[in-house]
């Protein structure tokens, strides 16, 4: 279970940790990354930074990380941060094209070997990317909308599953899995969201039902990670897998979703994956949320990373806002003591210098990994923060 807060009004509190992490975001993180972290003459930008140094590493590009990093910028933008967002916008879309954009609209990368293989993963975030810059890049909106259309329905015509969701690929490859699918409902909320377009609304609209009809084991109320090609769970070990992180990420979609959608069950199945996650993926003694238990509710891999503990906040302020509108003083003061919890163990990983770094992973015995500081994490960072200027604005 969550560990109770001392403060004696939680509420109060989160206003304080707003500040403070809007502050490390505008003063610190962003000012870093564009600086350390982004090649202004090439749009390019480092996978992570070394720790101390602040320098890039080797580490090989993934299309994932530029679409999260100019997201990243230009909501810091939003929050305050002053720097130059459009523009990083506009070269880093420039280069992810250059180095990822195929001739049917995928993004995919080159590897050693000269292949090109697909990842639904990435998919996902480039549609999230085209969004984000369709709704704040002044001159680039019909570019990324004719892109995001594009490779919108070269999913759904190549890899659209009969029963809701999609693919990994053509030919298929199994198991298929609920964290693509996840980021493209993401993705489509946001499409949704900004132009009203009912395709878009129908692709949220498919992914949030396989959510609650395949995802979503109906007795224990937690969301599985891997599947066959019916979405029945995969065989053997994969098939039991429960991420924590995702059960809070899901909760927050869920809810963002069955708000606009008027789905009273989307909404009662993402107040069950909050339960689940709090009672179940939380280490009581380090107090932060594991990367992975079974469908047996036990622990399998206690690791925990940066980006587990920012799903706990975002979905601890979503739960406090639905015990808010239903009256319910008690739930709300219990959710947002677990968002004080969850933005003290987000807060624990960024202890770090230079300032604007993070940790990634804390192991089994409370110890920090040594590795550099992955800058795919600013993305969930800025949800974060973004979410509780919102919730607490």
């Amino acid at each position: 279970m969550v560990r109770a807060t001392r403060s004696e009004d939680p509420a109060s509190e989160l206003m304080v940790v707003r500040e403070r992490l809007k502050n490390w975001l505008v003063r610190d993180a962003l000012p870093l990354w564009a600086r350390a972290g982004y090649d202004e003459a090439s749009g390019r930008f480092a996978e992570s930074l070394t720790l101390e140094t602040a320098q890039p590493s080797s580490a090989p590009a993934r299309p994932r990380v530029p679409p999260r990093q100019i997201y990243s910028f230009i909501e810091g933008a939003r929050l305050g941060w002053p720097g130059p967002a459009a523009d990083i916008a506009r070269r880093g879309l420039a280069a992810f094209h250059e180095d990822f954009l195929q001739a049917d609209g995928s993004l995919r990368p080159r590897t050693a070997d000269g292949s090109r293989p697909f990842d639904l993963y990435d998919q996902a975030f480039a549609l999230f990317a085209y969004a984000s810059i369709a709704g704040a890049v002044a001159g680039l909106r019909e570019q990324v909308v004719a892109d995001a259309r594009r490779l919108r329905d070269l999913l759904v015509e190549t890899l659209g599953h009969p029963d809701g969701g999609f693919e990994e690929d053509v030919p298929r490859r199994l198991p298929l899995r609920a964290n693509p699918n996840m980021h493209l409902f993401e993705a489509a909320l946001a499409w949704a969201h900004l132009s009203g377009s009912p395709r878009w609304g129908e692709m949220a609209r498919s992914i949030a039902d396989l959510a609650l009809h395949r995802f979503i084991d109906p007795d224990l109320g937690v969301l599985r990670e891997y599947f066959d090609g019916d979405w029945s769970p995969a065989a053997g070990e994969a098939g039991h897998k429960v991420d924590p992180g995702h059960l809070f990420e899901w909760c927050w979609l869920l809810t963002t979703w069955g708000r606009r959608a008027g789905r009273e069950d989307a909404l009662a199945a993402a107040a069950r994956l909050y339960a689940a996650g709090t009672r179940h993926g939380i280490c009581p003694d380090r107090g932060v949320v594991m990367l992975e238990i079974g469908d047996d509710l036990t622990p399998r891999e206690p690791v925990a990373r940066l980006w587990s503990q920012t799903e706990w906040l975002k979905a601890s302020l979503v739960m406090m806002e639905e015990a808010r509108e239903a009256g319910d003083a008690a739930r709300e003061r219990e959710a947002a003591a677990a968002a004080v919890a969850a933005a003290a163990a987000v807060e624990r990983y960024l202890d770090v210098q230079p300032r604007g770094l993070w940790r990634d992973r804390l192991a089994a015995d409370g110890r920090f990994i040594e590795e550099p500081a992955p800058a795919s994490s600013l993305y969930h960072l800025v949800c974060a923060i973004a979410e509780l200027n919102r919730v607490c604005g």
